[in-house]
């Protein structure tokens, strides 16, 4: 035992990871430091129909750990990608701010790296071709690449032509001989559901022509840190990126990044840019510069920066269970809006069932009808809200906020009041 004792000690510790012969999915390093134990949690995405719900639901540890040499922090691998993403429920086209988000980009990016006609732009994790089909309006020649049946058939039937496989080296290689390298490669948080970084980072490497230019998304993990964002963590997401992490990673499969931008989606979001390091066409800007010096600055290559995070969950969990069991005492109704991975995961973990949430209610049809994992929380029509006339909404995916508080500002008729859980329980009246 008294290898316990003699390593640094970081707050929020259980001791499991000193029995952990986990290493980490970039360096190899072995990991011994814990970064948040969120208990045990079903697969956030794995909504159940009634028949299922008297059957076993397998649970899985959220427990995550940061690297001591290179500073990703990370889930082990509990499950294969094949059994979380080969029929997933998450469609982006139900997000009509996100929509309007890789709109943007896409005439960002015409216009900047002079895309038309000539040029090749593929989409890693294509989803229901929610993004390239901006490009194809515009006449640019794409491809998705999209693990998920069902949503890469509606990819299809929206005329984005898709691949149906993993992305890795493999794929990479097998189109670059066919001669379909890409002048843009874009991937929208996908970087952190890849369990096997290595391959996927050298598949973008081959993929990418000469002074082709890669854009990645993913939520900052400064931002996931400053803003309490635990309920991001889980199982579909494998690993969780400060710049300075991103910046190791893609050096060490000989690529460059040269900018970057500061996003508000997900709760705030990086979007990278990357070359091959031999690529002198595009210098590295200022602000990425600028951005990695924060980060240094916040304590970022320091592990005691991330020592104090697992205790501010805690505390928000004992103040959210407080506002719930208050407002049940006071007779109040409580329903949710959404059904989000991220509402799964601070469901579980803070124990919410239909004792506190009566419902909640969510957009996309593939969802309706059928109930939250692990808290079997029924999920409906958002029309139901407007029977019910709740007394509280609570917002689980707190990130569209404002566009939901804007659909649903009906429920000030009867006096309805909008909760947001994360950074801190938020009543919006």
């Amino acid at each position: 035992m008294e290898s316990i004792e003699t390593k640094p000690a970081l707050a929020g510790t259980t001791g499991l990871e000193a029995f952990s012969k986990a290493t980490c999915r970039f360096c190899g390093n072995h990991l011994k430091h814990t970064f948040v134990d969120l208990g045990m949690s079903p697969l956030c995405e794995s909504y159940l129909s009634m028949d299922q719900l008297n059957q076993m639901e397998p649970f899985y540890p959220l427990y995550v750990y940061v690297c001591d040499k290179c500073y990703l922090v990370q889930l082990e691998e509990y499950v294969t990608p094949e059994h979380i993403f080969t029929e997933y429920a998450y469609f982006s086209s139900y997000a009509t701010s996100w929509l309007e988000h890789v709109k943007n980009y896409t005439h960002q990016m015409i216009d900047r790296f002079r895309l038309d006609q000539n040029s090749f732009v593929v989409e890693v994790a294509s989803n229901d071709g929610y993004l390239l089909q901006y490009f194809v309006e515009k006449g640019i020649p794409v491809l998705g690449i999209e693990p998920a049946l069902n949503v890469a058939k509606a990819a299809e039937a929206i005329g984005v032509p898709t691949l149906t496989e993993f992305f890795g080296v493999e794929c990479a290689t097998k189109l670059a001989a066919e001669g379909k390298q890409a002048d843009l490669i874009a991937g929208n948080n996908v970087l952190a559901q890849v369990p096997d970084l290595n391959d996927f980072v050298g598949g973008l490497k081959i993929l990418l022509k000469p002074q082709g230019v890669i854009t990645i998304e993913f939520p900052h993990l400064m931002r996931l840190m400053e803003e309490n964002q635990f309920d991001t963590i889980y199982h579909e997401h494998f690993s969780y990126f400060s710049l300075i992490t991103a910046e190791k990673i893609f050096a060490g499969h000989g690529m460059t990044l040269f900018d970057v931008e500061e996003l508000p989606t997900h709760g705030g979001s990086l979007r990278i840019y990357g070359r091959h390091a031999d690529d002198t066409t595009k210098p590295v800007t200022d602000r990425l510069i600028a951005l990695r010096q924060r980060e240094i600055a916040a304590g970022f290559t320091d592990m005691s920066c991330y020592a104090n995070f697992a205790e501010q969950v805690k505390e928000t969990k004992r103040k959210l269970l407080a506002f719930l069991i208050q407002a049940r005492q006071d007779g109040k109704t409580v329903v949710g809006y959404g059904a989000p991975g991220k509402g799964n995961t601070l469901l579980n973990y803070c124990g919410i069932r239909t004792d506190f949430l009566d419902f909640t209610v969510d957009r996309n049809p593939y969802k309706q009808g059928k109930f939250l994992p692990g808290t079997h929380i029924p999920i409906f029509h958002p029309d139901r809200i407007a029977e019910v006339k709740p007394d509280y909404v609570f917002i689980l995916p707190w990130n569209f906020k404002d566009e939901i508080m804007k659909q649903m500002a009906f429920i000030r008729e009867w006096g309805g009041q909008f909760v947001v859980p994360i950074p801190e329980v938020t009543i919006f009246p």
